[in-house]
């Protein structure tokens, strides 16, 4: 049986590029509603791309440390179907910004040389009794600052019962995505700037190439 690893692809903030990864196959794209980030779209801007996806592709709203004001606002304007959380935010706040709005939501959790499996499960463990629309985590790399960190980390962190339900992010390509799921066995992958020709424009071949790595390793799962 095919095991299918879902792909997303966050960034997005031309219509091009949206027409390019729906049509490519992605299964999620990505908004980013952090001011300080070159890949922030406006949240009127990023209601007109939702507007343009089709059913079962799922539009995500990329949030660090926002106020419940601030969430309302965006989701009125861009009313994405789940909410992924990048900054300092507790289970607690995550669980009350989600209610507020009614929708599931995703945690990031920045993995550092330090970090242990153990760690990864306990923060899934809260989460996950924190609020009834956790939809689990996204792995991805420390850096200073917030956003995506376009850098690998020690894959083999990850243990292998919570692989299944993670997202796995954090300085993929095409280049590495093949090995980096036929390791990880993640549910998801989410890329950014591995498909870029510059900061929030993609890279129609990259995006294609990508999808193409991650299927090749679903392909020889299944083999």
């Amino acid at each position: 049986m095919l095991s299918r690893t879902r792909i997303k692809i966050c960034g997005l903030t031309r219509r091009e590029d949206v027409q390019c990864v729906v049509n490519a196959g992605a299964d999620a794209l990505g908004f980013v509603f952090y001011p300080p980030s070159p890949r922030y779209i406006l949240p009127e801007d990023a209601g007109q791309l939702i507007q343009m996806l089709p059913p079962f592709v799922v539009s995500v709203g990329l949030f660090v440390n926002v106020n419940e004001q601030e969430l309302k606002s965006v989701i009125n304007q861009a009313p994405v179907q789940l909410l992924q959380f990048h900054g300092d935010e507790t289970p607690e706040q995550c669980s009350h910004l989600a209610a507020s709005v009614n929708r599931p939501f995703i945690r990031a959790f920045r993995v550092k040389p330090d970090t242990s499996a153990d760690d990864l499960l306990e923060c899934e463990r809260t989460y996950r009794n924190a609020s009834p629309l956790f939809n689990g985590l996204l792995l991805d790399t420390f850096v200073d600052g917030f956003g995506g960190s376009g850098k690998v980390f020690d894959w083999s962190l990850i243990p292998k019962e919570l692989a299944p339900r993670v997202v796995l992010s954090g300085g993929l390509s095409v280049h590495n995505a093949t090995g980096a799921v036929s390791q990880v066995r993640p549910f998801a992958v989410d890329i950014s700037s591995g498909v870029e020709l510059a900061k929030g424009i993609k890279d129609e071949v990259k995006v294609h190439a990508f999808i193409a790595a991650v299927r090749e390793a679903d392909n020889q799962t299944a083999m």
